[in-house]
C-alpha cells in the first residue's frame, strides 16, 4: 500500500478485529455488536485497505435497499479513505453511479442495493474480480428479503473468477428476539469450518475514540433499564417483552408544566367500526420533554353511534378550539392515519377556514417497528409524559403487547387489539422526531 503517510493498522481498528484483518482463507465473517461496537468502521478500513492493496480485485458494498447507501456505507467508505490517510486525489469517487475507483490500478468498490436480481448482476467486474462482498445491516435481508437463500444467491454471483480468498463480511447488530431468523442464520453459520463470528460492544473501543458523551449516554440507560441497555448497548438478543411498553410507569404520568406551548402535535388513528382517537401533546423546549395534553375518543362499536369523516373532522376542529383556548397555540401538527384519505380531506376543508390558528396536515409515518422504539426510548430516558386526560391512552400502554405466536416465529408483530391510542401516539412521536431526538442522550438520536 502506497501512501504519504504510515498509518498503522492496529491503530485504527479494535483488538478483536485485527486477527482477521490479513486472514484471507476465512470466506465468511460474520460482525456483530451493540451500539458503537465499530464493526462498520472496521469494514470501511477493511474494504479501502484491500482496494490499494491488491491490484488484481475489486470489492462491493451491498444493502437491501439502494436508496439508505448513501449515507451510510458509502459514508463509512470515504470516511475510511481518511482515516487511513490516503489523498482523496488517487481515487476517482463518483456518486451516480456510486464507486471509488483506485486510478492506479483500475480496482474499484461499488456499491449497490439488492431490491433485484438485476442489481447485483449488472456490477460484475470481469477485469478485476470480486475479492470481497460487504453487506451492511444483515437484518434487512430477512425482513425485507429472502434471507438465506438471497444471500447464498449474492455468493454465487459474486464468487466466479475467483480461484483464492473471495471473502464474505455481514454486519447487523442482533435484533432483540432471539428467534428473529438473522440470529437463527447465524448460530446455523457459527458451525461452519469457514466461518469466524465476532461480538463486540463500546467496552471493547477505546474511550477516546467514543468520547465522554456516548459513554454517559450508555451508562444513563444502564441505569434506568438494564434489559433495554443489554440489547441497545451490548446487542445480546435479550427476548421480547410480551408487554410493549413496559417501562411506562406512574413516573410518566404528569400534568403538562408549561401554561402555553408555541408547537402542539396531534396524532391521529381512524376507524370506522373501531374508534377514533385524537392524541395531543406539546413540545416543552424548556424541559426537553414531550408533554401529554389531552385526548378525544370515540368508538362506534361500544357507543353505537356511528360517525361520518365530516362528524370527525368538525370533533378534531373543537378538540384543536380547545387546545388553542388552554394553551395559546399558534401552530398545531396533525399527524393522521395514512388509510384515513376522507377524513383528511375533511380536516383540510375545515382547517383552511380563517381561525386565529394554523393546522398543518400530515400523513403519519407507519413504520410499526421503528416508531415502538423510538416511543420506548422516549419512555426510557423519561423525557415524554402523558396527562391523566389521556385516560385511554394509560389504559392501552398497559395492555398493548406483541402477539405470542409472531415472537416464537421471530417477526414480533403487536397484537391488533384496542391498540387505537397507541397507534395515534406512535404517528405524533414519528411526526415530532426530529425534534424529539435532541432531547435525547447524544447517543440515542439515530443520526
Amino acid at each position: 500500500m502506497t501512501c504519504q503517510t504510515t498509518v498503522k493498522i492496529s491503530e485504527l481498528i479494535i483488538p478483536k478485529y485485527q486477527r482477521i484483518f490479513n486472514n484471507r482463507n476465512i470466506r465468511h465473517i460474520i460482525l456483530t455488536s451493540g451500539r458503537a461496537g465499530t464493526k462498520s468502521s472496521f469494514a470501511a478500513i477493511l474494504a479501502d485497505y484491500r482496494l490499494v492493496s491488491d491490484a488484481h480485485g475489486s470489492v462491493v458494498c451491498l444493502r437491501k435497499h439502494h436508496n439508505k447507501l448513501r449515507k451510510t456505507v458509502y459514508k463509512e467508505m470515504l470516511r475510511g479513505i481518511n482515516r487511513l490517510k490516503i489523498p482523496k486525489k488517487e481515487f476517482d469517487i463518483t456518486k451516480s453511479p456510486m464507486e471509488i475507483r483506485y486510478r492506479r490500478t483500475g480496482a474499484t468498490i461499488y456499491f449497490s442495493g439488492s431490491d433485484g436480481i438485476d442489481d447485483t448482476k449488472g456490477i460484475i467486474d470481469e477485469d478485476k474480480p470480486i475479492k470481497l462482498v460487504i453487506l451492511d445491516e444483515l437484518t434487512e435481508f430477512f425482513e425485507d428479503g429472502e434471507g438465506e437463500d438471497e444471500l447464498q444467491n449474492i455468493e454465487a454471483t459474486f464468487i466466479r473468477g475467483n480461484t483464492s480468498g473471495f471473502q464474505m463480511v455481514y454486519l447487523y447488530n442482533p435484533p432483540k428476539n432471539p428467534n428473529a431468523p438473522v440470529n437463527q442464520w447465524c448460530r446455523k453459520m457459527e458451525k461452519r469450518p469457514d466461518c469466524v463470528h465476532i461480538h463486540t460492544d463500546y467496552r471493547d473501543v477505546p474511550e477516546e475514540w467514543l468520547g465522554k458523551d456516548l459513554i454517559e449516554s450508555a451508562e444513563l440507560m444502564k441505569s434506568l433499564d438494564e434489559k433495554q441497555y443489554n440489547w441497545v448497548w451490548l446487542g445480546i438478543s435479550t427476548g421480547i417483552d410480551d408487554l410493549i411498553y413496559y417501562m411506562f410507569s406512574q413516573e410518566h404520568r404528569k400534568e403538562p408544566e408549561k401554561a402555553h406551548f408555541r408547537m402542539i402535535g396531534i396524532g391521529v388513528d381512524y376507524g370506522q367500526q373501531n374508534a377514533t382517537t385524537y392524541q395531543a401533546a406539546g413540545v416543552n423546549i424548556n424541559k426537553r420533554r414531550l408533554e401529554g395534553l389531552g385526548e378525544y375518543y370515540h368508538s362506534g362499536r361500544d357507543t353505537g353511534k356511528q360517525k361520518s369523516p365530516s362528524d370527525y373532522a368538525k370533533d378534531l376542529i373543537q378538540f384543536t378550539d380547545q387546545l388553542h383556548e388552554t394553551y395559546s397555540c399558534g401552530v398545531f401538527y396533525v399527524f393522521i392515519d395514512p388509510s384515513a384519505a376522507g377524513l383528511a380531506e375533511e380536516i383540510r376543508r375545515l382547517a383552511a377556514q380563517n381561525r386565529t390558528y394554523s393546522i398543518s396536515l400530515k400523513p403519519a409515518e407507519n413504520e410499526v417497528g421503528l416508531g415502538i422504539q423510538r416511543v420506548q426510548k422516549l419512555l426510557t430516558y423519561q423525557v415524554m409524559s402523558v396527562s391523566e386526560k389521556q385516560e385511554n391512552l394509560i389504559r392501552e400502554m398497559g395492555t398493548y403487547a406483541y402477539d405470542p405466536k409472531s415472537i416464537e416465529a421471530g417477526k414480533e408483530k403487536p397484537m391488533k387489539v384496542d391498540d387505537h391510542c397507541c397507534d395515534a401516539w406512535r404517528y405524533l412521536v414519528m411526526g415530532l422526531w426530529s425534534k424529539m431526538k435532541y432531547f435525547l442522550p447524544a447517543g440515542e438520536r439515530e443520526e
